[in-house]
């Protein structure tokens, strides 16, 4: 249990910044912290750091980039914060929204400059709510590839990688300044260090279904495919300190994870002119608003699963993901040659499947409106032979969490910031508002490495 311990002692080990959580956003920060000539030491309670970001599809929204400006694409901060806030209703902080909007495109650069990182842009598919193309990812596509080259660099900068080491306590004075933390070690044994400063990168709380069922009561039971250590750590150890908190049921869903793989489907499947199926054959929402809030469509579903119909087209778009393709390893993509055998191998009745593929081929061709308010113009027609995937609505990560200002400081309830205690990535508020549906695709990673960025580089004035 994370709990909050009132010391008086000294440390025999003390760093300038101590990090909790070895994701993308603790490494970003660990990486900008050493340039700022800190001693930097990161605890990590995995073996490895892998944490949510090796889960993801690794890919970051940035606008302005010159990755976009080499392919001609016209996009800026400021449309990329309009799109955010559009999605999430206005809900998100406007202040927050501009911050990471602004910073994010930098902090890739660097990140490639600096630290050797061959982003490239997503150029063959858009995510909805996004205005441009302004994903960018590594190679692989695949959030491994991402978490592994930034533990790479941040060893390869002198930064301190503890592992197997999950911070139990944070150790202040009489005054609620953060002193250090304490740590079990997977023997039970215990240490402690001291820190001049502290940033929470500890993620959420989606691991821990008491929390999921207080905040997030329609995804309580849900499959969950975040990261096991994602206990609401840094959410206790704030509130506990006074610190506000807000949007605690805002949340990234996924209604697109392969069953019985578990293996996440890339959206593209979606965007690109597929759609999905319930066990009846019939559609049930859609499936362009966006992956979150698809989630609980499919979980409301017979059984909690659909089937993604789409086509060799758009399998072959989809391919650029690794865990796609890890998908076709595993047999969860099935090939149909025509619609009846498309019918028998998802086991749906096929007169209902046909009726499915008439309407939405109507509305492609703009003959009807769809039943569902989805603008299919414009995309081809599904063509022989097609694709199927079984998949179920999971809860990703949280993203609400603790209120930080311009420089990433956890704010008290009172809007003063603590002095030296910091939060990125899923400790911190997120910009996707209160719900699922205002989560716009890219919205975790881009909080991850722009408040990273931003935590690491705020020193204590």
């Amino acid at each position: 249990m994370s709990g909050i311990e009132t010391i008086d002692h000294d440390f025999d080990v003390s760093v300038d910044c101590l990090v909790i959580g070895a994701g993308a956003a603790g490494m970003v920060a660990a990486l900008s912290a050493i340039e700022k000539s800190e001693s930097v030491l990161v605890l990590e309670r995995d073996s490895v750091p892998r944490g949510s970001t090796a889960l993801s599809a690794g890919l970051i929204p940035a606008a302005g980039t010159r990755w976009q400006q080499a392919l001609g694409i016209a996009d800026s901060p400021t449309l990329f914060a309009s799109d955010i806030l559009r999605k999430a209703h206005d809900e998100p902080e406007p202040a927050l929204v501009g911050l990471v909007t602004r910073a994010i495109g930098p902090t890739l650069e660097w990140l490639a400059d600096r630290h050797g990182l061959p982003f490239s842009l997503v150029d063959n598919f858009n995510y909805p709510g996004h205005s441009a193309l302004r994903m960018h990812g590594l190679p692989s596509r695949a959030g491994r590839e991402l978490i592994d080259r930034l533990r790479a660099a941040a060893e390869t900068a002198g930064v301190d990688i503890i592992c197997d080491a999950h911070v139990t306590t944070l150790l202040v004075d009489q005054a609620t300044k953060v002193r250090g933390v304490r740590f079990t070690r997977p023997d039970g044994s215990t240490d402690e260090v001291g820190c001049a400063r502290l940033i929470l990168a500890c993620s959420g709380y989606g691991g821990n279904p008491a929390l999921v069922e207080r905040y997030i009561p329609q995804m309580s039971g849900a499959e969950y495919f975040g990261h096991v250590g994602n206990q609401g750590d840094a959410l206790s150890w704030g509130e506990a300190l006074g610190a506000a908190s807000r949007d605690l049921g805002g949340h990234q869903g996924h209604g697109s994870v392969a069953m019985p793989a578990g293996i996440l489907i890339s959206w593209a499947t979606m965007t690109e002119g597929g759609f999905q199926v319930n066990a009846q054959g019939r559609r049930f929402s859609d499936e362009a608003s966006g992956y979150s809030e698809q989630a609980a469509f499919v979980l409301a579903q017979p059984g909690g699963l659909a089937w993604s119909i789409f086509d060799a087209r758009i399998a072959d778009i989809a391919a650029q993901f690794e865990d796609f393709r890890n998908a076709v390893v595993h047999g969860a993509v099935l090939e149909a040659s025509d619609l009846a055998a498309l019918a028998s191998a998802i086991r749906v009745p096929e007169a209902a499947l046909a009726e499915t593929f008439r309407a939405v081929n109507a509305a492609r061709e703009g003959a009807r409106t769809d039943a569902f308010g989805r603008d299919f113009v414009g995309t081809p027609a599904l063509a022989p032979p097609y694709r199927a995937v079984k998949v179920t609505g999971a809860l990703f990560h949280t993203q609400g969490g603790l209120v930080v200002d311009a420089q990433a400081r956890v704010l008290r309830i009172d809007g003063t910031p603590f002095e030296n205690l910091f939060a990125a990535g899923g400790a911190a508020c997120g910009v996707s508002g209160a719900g699922a549906g205002g989560y716009l695709s890219g919205n975790g990673l881009l909080t991850a490495v722009a408040l990273g960025r931003i935590a690491g580089n705020s020193l204590i004035r």
